[in-house]
């Protein structure tokens, strides 16, 4: 699963509109973190979605353990989010990674109807994200 310390976690837990985990067997096989607009959250792509959109459902991270994968937890995770979200949210937004590029990910996205609205460069154009959204 994606490499986040336990403080990290933890404020995650706290802060996040959004936090869920799902369990396999009785151990943890994926989790989901989302945020709506107006939270202290820092993140690049979240406050490129901020400045781009009045209101939306804001998917931080997804993880799917190894054993866990292709059992449909990360589609049904972000089914709940959009579920868990008042009417008046009618966007689900994201980024992914292109470079370095996880094509797993894109897949994966616009299978659910993901469509690219933006990108964002970091690191002196070492990294690119694509920003994606769709409708809910």
């Amino acid at each position: 699963m994606g490499s986040v310390d336990a403080a990290k976690m933890r404020w995650y837990a706290a802060n996040a509109s959004y936090f869920r985990v799902a369990t396999s067997g009785g151990e943890l096989a994926a989790y989901l973190v989302g945020f709506r607009p107006g939270t202290g959250y820092t993140s690049p792509n979240y406050l490129w979605f901020c400045e781009h959109y009045e209101d939306f459902a804001y998917v931080d991270r997804v993880a799917v353990a190894p054993f866990a994968r292709r059992m449909g937890l990360a589609s049904r995770l972000y089914d709940d989010f959009a579920a868990a979200m008042p009417d008046s949210v009618d966007i689900m937004t994201c980024e992914v990674n292109v470079r370095p590029s996880n094509a797993s990910s894109m897949h994966f996205h616009r299978r659910l109807g993901f469509e690219q609205v933006g990108s964002l460069e970091s690191e002196d154009g070492e990294k690119e994200v694509a920003l994606l959204l769709r409708s809910l």
